[in-house]
This record gives C-alpha cells, sequence and structure tokens, in this order.
C-alpha cells in the first residue's frame, strides 16, 4: 500500500492537507487510528462535554504530576476521529491576533506574519454574521469551513457584552476581524446546527477523490532510509506492515503525537533517544520540547433569575433539547452556547490583549457537573501568554505507550500574577450594572477569597487546561538548534518529512487553536505543491491608540 503522500492524523490540519493535495490531483493516504464521527454526541454542537470525556474519541492523555499545581495531574484530551481534536472541541473560532503571527515571524518562521497568513484565513472560512456585525472584507466566503454565530438569545449572553463595555472596554463587531480587542460575539465552527468540524469541511470532499484513501491504522513510527522518509510503519488489523511514500511523510498527529512519532523515528534530543535504545537518525533537541497550552478558571455566579441554561439540566429538559435538535436541528442544542466573548489587555504596557473570555450562561465544568447552586453564569479566563514551558518525552520505545507530558504550568511568577489580575478583572466585570438584575453571589472563588495568597491556593487547587497544547516542533531558522521545521515545516536533518499541525507554533496564539491549526494545513499544502503563496494582504489592525499608558 503506498501513495505520493501519507498523512500521519485526520485532525484538523491533516484534513486541510488531504483535502487540497487529492484537489490538485495528487495520491493521498490519511492514516487515523480512531474512527467515525457519527452520532449525536459529536455532531449536536450542545453536547460537547461528551466526546472529550470518551474514551472512543478521545487519547485520554493526562499530564505528569504538575509540580507547581500540588502534583496534579491534569486531563490533556486529543481527538481519536476523524477531525482529530476538531470532532470533539468546544467549536471556538478564533484566528489569533495579528502580533501573534508577526511574532512567528520575526522568530524565524519567515513567510508567516499576518500579512502572509491572513489570505489563508480567508481562503478557508465560509463566514457568516448572523447579522451581528462586523467587516466582511476581513473574512473569508467561499471556503470549506463554515463559520456561524450563535443566536445569543439569552439575555446573560447580551449582558457580559454590556458590563464590558461599561467597565471601559470598547464593543468589538469582530474579533477575528479588524479588531480582537473588546467584547462581542462569538464565531463558532457550527453550521447548520451541526458541529462543521475539519472531516466535515474537508476529508470527506477530500474523499470523494478517487486519489484520496483512508487507512485506519496505529502509526507506530516513519521509516527513514538513507536520510529520506520512505513510509509509515503501522499496525493495521493486528498486524505490522509499512504504508510507502513516494514523495513525503507529512506528520499531523498534534503537538502531543507528532513529537512522540518524530523521536521513535530517531529525530530528537540525541540523549534522550539513546537512553531508549533508539538509533539517532538526526540530533533535534527541540522535539517535544517548548511545551506550551493556555490554562483557565470558571469564575461562577449565582443568578437571582432562572434564565440560564440550567432550565434544561433534568432528564426531561435534556430530552426536550435533543428532541429539537434531532428533528429540526434547532434549540439549545444547536449552538455551543458559547456567544459572547471577550479579548483584554491586563495592564498598561501590553501591546494587545493577553486575557481572553469566554462566557457562558450556565455554571457547569467541562465534565458536565453543575454548579450545586442551580441557576447561574461563568466566564472561562486565563491569561494567553504564559512564559511557562514543557516537554513531550517518551516513556520507552513501546509505540503502544503514552508519552510523558509535563506542561511544567505556572513555573514562572508572572503567570500567578497574571491570573490573580485576570480573576479581580472579571469580578469588576461581574460588578457592573448590565449584570445588577442577575447576580445573586459569587460561587467560585467565593467573596471570602481576596487576598494574593488565598487567590493562589485557589488556582493552584481548581486552574484547568484549556486544552491548546503545541509549540513542540518549533518552526524558525535551520541554523537554530531548537527549531524542529524550517518556514516550510521540513523536518531539518531529514528529507521527505514535514510536519503540519498545532506541534510548529513558535508561540502560542492569542485565543482557541483550532483555526490557526487547520491555517498551518492549508498553508503548508501550497508548500507541498511547489505552489506560490498567496499574495500577502498588508493591513493595519486596531491597536489600542494608548497601550503603554492605559489598560482600557
Amino acid at each position: 500500500m503506498k501513495a505520493e503522500y501519507v498523512i500521519v492524523g485526520a485532525g484538523s490540519a491533516g484534513c486541510a492537507l488531504a483535502y487540497r493535495l487529492a484537489g490538485a490531483g495528487r495520491r493521498v493516504i490519511v492514516i487515523e487510528h480512531g474512527g467515525s464521527d457519527a452520532g449525536p454526541f459529536i455532531q449536536m454542537p450542545g453536547a460537547l462535554s461528551y466526546p472529550m470525556n470518551m474514551a472512543r474519541y478521545d487519547w485520554g492523555y493526562r499530564t505528569e504530576p504538575e509540580p507547581h499545581l500540588g502534583g496534579r495531574q491534569l486531563a490533556c484530551p486529543r481527538g481519536k476521529v476523524i477531525g482529530g481534536s476538531s470532532s470533539i472541541n468546544g467549536m471556538i473560532y478564533v484566528r489569533g491576533h495579528a502580533r501573534d503571527f508577526d511574532h512567528w515571524r520575526d522568530q524565524g518562521a519567515d513567510g508567516w506574519g499576518y500579512a502572509d497568513v491572513l489570505p489563508y484565513f480567508k481562503r478557508m472560512e465560509n463566514w457568516h454574521d448572523g447579522g451581528h456585525g462586523g467587516d466582511p472584507s476581513w473574512r473569508g466566503t467561499d471556503g470549506p469551513l463554515h463559520v456561524t454565530r450563535g443566536a445569543r438569545a439569552n439575555p446573560l449572553v447580551q449582558a457580559f457584552v454590556e458590563a464590558g463595555v461599561q467597565a471601559g472596554y470598547p464593543a468589538t463587531a469582530d474579533y477575528n476581524g479588524y479588531r480582537q480587542e473588546g467584547f462581542g460575539p462569538f464565531d463558532m465552527t457550527v453550521w447548520k446546527g451541526r458541529r462543521w468540524s475539519a472531516a466535515s469541511a474537508y476529508l470527506k470532499p477530500a474523499l470523494r477523490h478517487e486519489t484520496c484513501t483512508l487507512v485506519r491504522a496505529f502509526a507506530r513510527r516513519v521509516v527513514i532510509e538513507d536520510g529520506r522518509a520512505t513510509g509509515v510503519e503501522v499496525t493495521r488489523k493486528g498486524r505490522t506492515e509499512v504504508i510507502g511514500a513516494e514523495a513525503e511523510v507529512i506528520l499531523a498527529a498534534s503537538a502531543i503525537n507528532s513529537p512522540k512519532l518524530l523521536m521513535l523515528s530517531g529525530i530528537g534530543p540525541a540523549a534522550h533517544l539513546a537512553e531508549h535504545g533508539i538509533a539517532v537518525v538526526a540530533d533535534r533537541p527541540g522535539v517535544g520540547g517548548n511545551l506550551q497550552d493556555h490554562l483557565e478558571l470558571y469564575i461562577q455566579m449565582a443568578a437571582k433569575l432562572p434564565v440560564s441554561l440550567y432550565k434544561y439540566w433534568n432528564m426531561v429538559g435534556k430530552a426536550w433539547v435533543g428532541l429539537q435538535w434531532l428533528l429540526a436541528r434547532r434549540g439549545p442544542g444547536a449552538s455551543n452556547q458559547f456567544e459572547s466573548a471577550g479579548f483584554i489587555r491586563s495592564r498598561a504596557g501590553v501591546d494587545y490583549p493577553d486575557i481572553q473570555y469566554h462566557f457562558l450562561p450556565l455554571a457547569v465544568r467541562y465534565d458536565g457537573q453543575t454548579a450545586a447552586e442551580g441557576h447561574g453564569f461563568q466566564a472561562h479566563v486565563g491569561p494567553m501568554r504564559s512564559v511557562s514551558r514543557g516537554r513531550v518525552s517518551l516513556r520507552n520505545a513501546d509505540p503502544a505507550e503514552a508519552p510523558k507530558i509535563l506542561f511544567n504550568y505556572m513555573s514562572d511568577e508572572s503567570d500567578w500574577r497574571d491570573f490573580r489580575k485576570a480573576i479581580r478583572l472579571t469580578r469588576e466585570i461581574f460588578a457592573q450594572d448590565a449584570f445588577k438584575p442577575y447576580v445573586r453571589h459569587e460561587i467560585q472563588p467565593g467573596a471570602a477569597v481576596q487576598s494574593d495568597a488565598a487567590l493562589d491556593e485557589f488556582i493552584r487547587e481548581h486552574v484547568e487546561s484549556a486544552y491548546h497544547p503545541c509549540g513542540t516542533c518549533r518552526m524558525g531558522r535551520a541554523d537554530d538548534r531548537d527549531t524542529v521545521v524550517d518556514p516550510q515545516a521540513r523536518v531539518i536533518g531529514v528529507t521527505g518529512l514535514r510536519v503540519a499541525d498545532s506541534s510548529v507554533f513558535p508561540r502560542i496564539t492569542n485565543g482557541n487553536l483550532n483555526a490557526p491549526s487547520i491555517m498551518v494545513g492549508e498553508k503548508v499544502s501550497d508548500h507541498i505543491l511547489g505552489r506560490d503563496p498567496l499574495p500577502p494582504e498588508n493591513v493595519q489592525p486596531w491597536m489600542h491608540p494608548d497601550w503603554q499608558g492605559a489598560q482600557r
């Protein structure tokens, strides 16, 4: 079994690669360990808390005991299904800020500045503003990825934006367009009431080309002969076999599994590989390093009025929501319920937003457990650019073993300062007049938790991953020892091998990672096909005119 191109991972970037390569007439095999995305748990947006907690759809990774979080082991879900994590995520669509990509470029990822990547964001999008505003000239309208907005009918969703404005922040009609900073409507990858994952947008259309094949198998390592990647060793139906690549192997297996596969193939820190008896093909110390994520807290409020989604949080309510969705793809089940966003700067001197809000008109955890208080609402909040860095490493040389994942969360004092500030700024927003009719009291952290020490204790016990791992196969200049891939995503030290997923991010972007991960697949497809990149768009997004002197 062989093709010109073998893609490992049918996730966000892998699906986009398959679509573009197959569309150009190339013969492509996509290897995916997970199975079908059929069924209501994945397809119903309102059921998003289920698939990421199901072993059928999730790799089930957990971190090593995190030393700065009291030894807690945090969940690190990754999609094990067609569509990858885009089939189990919260469906939130955030490109990232223009300055994120300019930073990539300045760190050595030439050709990945905002002017370079904006045309790819436009190419992939089919944006529907839902009547909530925004300038369409910043958005794409005929790409495969449908991006929509929720109905925003719940009064709490409106109150959150009003409170942000009352607190002195701007409103923004489109944080993915000219102006990220401020409060406004969220974009989501939902279309006609269904999750619109990378599998729906890219993989299923790609498979309609006779040149594209999906193979369900477990990738063990890349086969490298005389310094060239020639295939992928897999376990399929209980047997080990090699799927051959005539031109290239492309790893798109996630920020956890792509570095794992490189190391199992002999590409990584030489001493670490030798420790596990793996022959070194290319000594690249950066493989597995530079691991980053977003952490967040839920600031939860109890509501005076029965306006939250809690009214559906019982057997009858859930049955009603499910029935509406099954019959007509309508009702609360047709939205991820994250319908209002906020992006703010934590203090004067920060040039672009470093705090993100996800507002939810329900007090609930990611695992689906609601607050005991009944009706309530919450803001998910956390800093966007933590300086803490971790590493993915091998537990041993057995491909079936999960890798060791240590994010080293909160290892820098600035992370604690930024989190305390985020909590206090959130409380200030919830204290505005717009929330006066709704707020009964603060559930968590709780009104008594005020001092730095008390806030730090709350953070240590309650902070959770936002599930945005990235950075472990960093893109940059070939002469940088910590770089893993060059600006065309080619693995340094081996020919015929690329990495294209969130692991190539030099630094984490501002917001959720699904959109920039798909963008990486889109852009790398042009590099693979030898096409000129799309012409850069030198536009100037909004920056606070007095960011040096004012926090808002």
